[in-house]
């Protein structure tokens, strides 16, 4: 009992910290801190702990510190859930996948500190990112037996909802690398209206120049994820609500979206607010990690058939 007590703890903390990374990699990029520390790496401006401290460096820093900090957590939990709980099917392969990218991320942000990255290449970095932390939160859903608890483990999922489910979830990352490039290209203000870029315009709808193009891809991407995913809404209520997993994520993943579309408008109508701008990070990891757990349903689904 102590055993099972100490790995929610460990689960809890790895997935609140891996929120951190997220949003802490998303503080960095807002505040245009990336080069607090210099082009220095692992150490910040020639020194293990920084001489002098600016509001850039102590942003890029504070990034480097929690990362390395909850890197300990989630390693932690990666061994713990391998040699105690290993026998569940998704067990191995989610603290493989959670270890991989957290690492992965850390090199790219550390490739970007050292040589410096394109635009393109460094929108794949929240993206990487979110994968670990989906993959963490998935481990943690395990370890407080979430399953048995939704009645998770006798859901069945119908072949359309199947597709549907894998179809949106790769689609959502897609989504999401849009939003990171209209960060990373600083496009975020291209466009000063919303939901059309420049009323002034009238019916001119087409964008002028690439950043408005990158900006008004990424509102049209996250259109589609919202009618998407409030249509797949919709027909687990109808077809599925006697099944609490469905009707629960489905609902969680609804609400989710329509607050991270509302978060983005702010953003916009703020003119870059930090506080909003980070919610926007955050309710966008927290719909994929939930969109997640709804592919490993179907997988689970898939695997009773058989």
């Amino acid at each position: 009992m102590q055993q099972r007590t100490f790995m929610k703890i460990i689960a809890v903390l790895s997935t609140v910290g891996m929120l951190c990374i997220l949003l802490g990699g998303a503080l960095v990029t807002k505040t245009d801190s990336g080069l607090g520390c210099g082009r220095n790496w692992p150490d910040c401006n020639g020194s293990l702990i920084p001489k002098e401290i600016t509001a850039e460096v102590l942003i890029e820093f504070s990034h480097r510190a929690v990362t390395g900090f909850v890197s300990i957590f989630i390693v932690l939990l990666a061994v713990l859930c391998w040699r105690k709980l290993g026998h569940i099917r998704e067990v191995k392969f989610l603290a493989a996948v959670s270890l991989f990218f957290l690492f992965a991320q850390a090199l790219i942000g550390a490739a970007q500190v050292k040589w410096g990255q394109g635009d393109f290449i460094l929108a794949l970095h929240f993206g990487i990112s979110l994968i670990s932390f989906s993959s963490v939160f998935l481990l943690s859903l395990i370890v407080f037996e979430v399953d048995r608890k939704f009645d998770a483990e006798h859901v069945q999922i119908r072949k359309k909802l199947r597709i549907h489910t894998i179809a949106v979830t790769l689609y959502s990352y897609i989504a999401v690398y849009t939003g990171a490039l209209v960060r990373h290209t600083e496009a975020s203000l291209a466009c000063l209206d919303w939901p059309l870029c420049h009323y002034e315009r009238g019916w001119n709808l087409l964008p002028a120049n690439k950043y408005e193009w990158i900006q008004m891809g990424h509102r049209v991407a996250v259109f589609l994820l919202i009618v998407w995913v409030l249509y797949i809404t919709y027909t687990v209520m109808k077809h599925d609500r006697h099944q609490k997993a469905l009707r629960y994520t489905w609902l969680a993943a609804s609400i989710l979206i329509i607050c991270q579309m509302l978060s983005g408008m702010l953003i916009v109508l703020t003119r870059l607010d930090l506080f909003v701008a980070l919610a926007h990070s955050l309710f966008i990891s927290m719909l994929f990690g939930l969109l997640c757990y709804a592919v490993l349903l179907v997988s689970r689904s898939v695997e009773k058939e058989q």
